[in-house]
């Protein structure tokens, strides 16, 4: 919703808005919210509204923890679900320190800083994602099992598809919140789905995720259900993945079409990614569990590009019918804090084209199925979280496009969810207990 703050003022006063939700991202990508009244908004646009950061695992320390959330006006969105009378409206907010300055673990303020890059370079870019996700039953206290739903399979119908009502209202919500889904479908995985949007700028693009996010969860939780969005909740059945394509344009010009062939900028883009691939991962597959799905079920492990085949990292698909082309990055999955893995990956790929870096070939193999001979031909992303932070660590491409407060508490929390798992009796228990019912 493209507004104004007086604007933003005006519609609150005219429909009947009793709360609003100030919601923003902590650095893992969990959305957090405080509700206010109207009374307060004035006050919320021009001097924001105070928090305890030190009460949220790794924002900052107890002597420095007033933060402030500002409301960004062309966020505003009314929560369907919730009672038409005293309606709930959301907004996104920056973070900003007492004094005004950014908070370093904002990702909405990371993410504005590497597509004003992107801008400033004459590049325009757009995002959209397709996220799959399980839906399980509840026990008889309401507590989440790991019971799918449906034993459905890859495109099926009802009565083997039982979740088109649940995915039909997530749609339906999420169009009266001005979010466009594409395309829904139940997904190969029992009790799993998937839901696919049209593309938008960056920033959009992250802030629709997280709110989508919440909408699946809601309306699961209202049809008597639980959504998990954990990579890889049941063992032998496919991982839940995020699939990313982006877009990118030039004076008007798509750097994809015809084909990346004939493009050099697009070539270099996709090189950037691919160079930096191994470091963001931990940004992109951020849990001990994310890595029980890289390498099976069509879930890409090597850093490598095809057009068609689908075991690499990244596609670039050709263009049919005179539609623009993109590129699909298939590694990552919907734990992710979006805003700083959509600014990693910009700044990654705009590093490609001031470098001029050169895109190695095309991969054709079945890197599934392809001898030991052929895949090592070919990096591969970290195999597990603590490989992954320590490859994050050591890199001079994300001490550059990250601040230190941000890394050092993200690493922290990460080394400390692996520590904890590693030295448990029971490895998938202990991951149930500190994932399954956040994620």
């Amino acid at each position: 919703m493209d507004t104004t703050m007086s604007e933003v003022v005006q519609f609150i006063q005219e429909n009947d808005v009793k709360f609003i939700r100030l919601a923003f991202c902590d650095i893992f990508g969990n959305q957090k919210n405080i509700a206010i009244q109207p009374t307060e908004l004035t006050r919320a646009f021009e001097y924001g509204i105070h928090f305890n950061a030190s009460a949220l695992r790794g924002f900052l320390n107890v002597d420095a923890s007033d933060l402030l959330l500002f409301p960004d006006p062309a966020t505003l969105s009314v929560l369907p679900w919730r009672p038409a009378q005293g309606r709930v409206v959301r907004f996104y907010c920056d973070i900003r320190y007492p004094d005004g300055t950014p908070f370093e673990g904002d990702g909405r303020y990371l993410l504005r800083q590497a597509s004003r890059r992107a801008r400033k370079a004459g590049y325009s870019l757009t995002m959209c994602t397709a996220s799959e996700f399980y839906l399980f039953e509840l026990d008889e206290n309401g507590h989440p099992t790991t019971i799918p739903h449906d034993h459905g399979e890859y495109f099926d119908v009802a009565p083997l598809d039982k979740a088109e009502n649940v995915r039909r209202q997530i749609c339906l919500t999420l169009e009266e919140m001005n979010i466009q889904p594409e395309s829904s479908h139940h997904e190969q995985g029992p009790g799993q789905n998937e839901v696919d949007f049209r593309a938008a700028e960056a920033l959009e693009a992250a802030d629709n995720f997280v709110t989508f996010k919440w909408v699946v969860k809601s309306m699961a939780s209202s049809s008597g259900l639980y959504a998990s969005f954990l990579p890889k909740p049941l063992q032998n059945t496919p991982g839940s993945g995020l699939h990313l394509a982006v877009s990118i344009t030039k004076d008007g010009q798509n750097l994809f079409h015809p084909s990346i062939e004939e493009s050099e900028e697009g070539r270099q883009f996709v090189a950037g990614v691919l160079r930096r691939a191994a470091e963001m991962t931990i940004f992109g597959n951020p849990l001990t569990n994310s890595f029980q799905r890289l390498g099976e079920f069509e879930a890409p492990k090597y850093i490598t590009w095809s057009h068609q085949n689908r075991a690499p990292l990244i596609t670039v698909p050709l263009a049919t019918g005179g539609k623009p082309n993109r590129f699909k990055l298939r590694s990552f999955d919907g734990c992710i804090n979006p805003y700083i893995v959509f600014a990693l990956l910009i700044h990654a790929g705009l590093d490609g084209i001031e470098n001029k870096l050169e895109l190695a070939p095309a991969c054709e193999e079945n890197l599934f199925t392809s001898s030991e001979a052929v895949r090592a031909r070919y990096d591969a992303l970290p195999e597990s979280l603590c490989e992954a932070i320590r490859t994050a660590q050591s890199s001079d491409f994300i001490a550059k496009y990250l601040p230190e407060k941000m890394r050092t508490a993200f690493f922290a929390a990460k080394q400390a969810e692996h520590d904890r798992i590693a030295l448990a009796d029971d490895r998938t228990a202990a991951e149930r207990q500190l994932y399954f019912e956040r994620y």
